[in-house]
């Protein structure tokens, strides 16, 4: 008979608490290893996010400086956005920057034909848009169902008037 308790003692005594632990972890281990990919991948869009605003802004920097000229826009915009380096998603200015007349608005810039007048008698003044996108290089395959509605593509905008 003592052989029979002491094998129950080891099966259900104070012995068998000794894996408690690593059980305890193991279980926890794969929720924290969600949260620690999510907490990556989102980390990853906002650093993509900033780098596609600083295209923009680079960008639009050397079209208020030097004038618009679309093919060094679009240089400057890809300069500016390196966010990989080789291998990588590659920043790209589009839709190609723009110039075009408008009127400033409550919305925004409403474009107008260049030789009108604006709402308050105004000329209309020349503006230039330039854009970027990259496309969102994510850390796992399957992280967009970690994070529902992650976004594929970061896209960037801004206008300002040359003149």
């Amino acid at each position: 008979m003592a052989p029979v308790r002491t094998i129950f003692r080891s099966l259900f005594g104070r012995a068998s608490q000794s894996g408690t632990a690593a059980i305890e972890f193991a279980l926890f281990l794969l929720p924290l290893l969600y949260l620690l990919t999510g907490t990556v991948e989102l980390g990853l869009l906002m650093y993509e996010a900033m780098q596609v605003n600083n295209a923009v802004e680079a960008g639009m920097l050397y079209a208020v400086k030097n004038g618009y000229n679309s093919a060094a826009i679009v240089t400057a915009v890809q300069n500016a956005g390196a966010v990989y380096g080789a291998g990588g998603p590659t920043l790209a200015a589009t839709p190609a920057p723009s110039q075009f007349c408008g009127c400033p608005s409550t919305t925004g810039v409403a474009a107008q034909a260049c030789a009108t007048t604006c709402i308050g008698g105004t000329t209309p003044g020349t503006y230039v848009q330039v854009n970027a996108a990259i496309n969102h290089l994510t850390i796992l395959p399957g992280a967009s169902t970690l994070i529902p509605n992650l976004p594929t593509t970061l896209t960037a905008t801004a206008v300002a008037r040359t003149n």
